[in-house]
């Protein structure tokens, strides 16, 4: 599951465009939607590629994603 706020506000304070984030997840902006939304979950290597893209270190990782109780 995704935090999604906190999410969105990492994204705000990188400076990084949604557009740029989802070409480089190599999805689309509908899967971006959903996921973002917890319809769908991110994979582990988008998760991988948003935390390098917005410098989210190993330790904070569960803050954004984790997985459902």
């Amino acid at each position: 599951m995704t935090d999604t706020q906190l999410l969105e506000d990492k994204i705000k304070s990188s400076g990084l465009k949604i557009g740029y984030i989802i070409e480089k997840l190599g999805i689309s902006r509908q899967a971006w939607d959903k996921k973002k939304k917890n319809v769908i979950p991110f994979r582990a290597a988008e998760v991988y590629v948003l935390c390098d893209l917005l410098n989210i270190s190993d330790e904070d990782k569960p803050k954004f994603f984790c997985r459902k109780s």
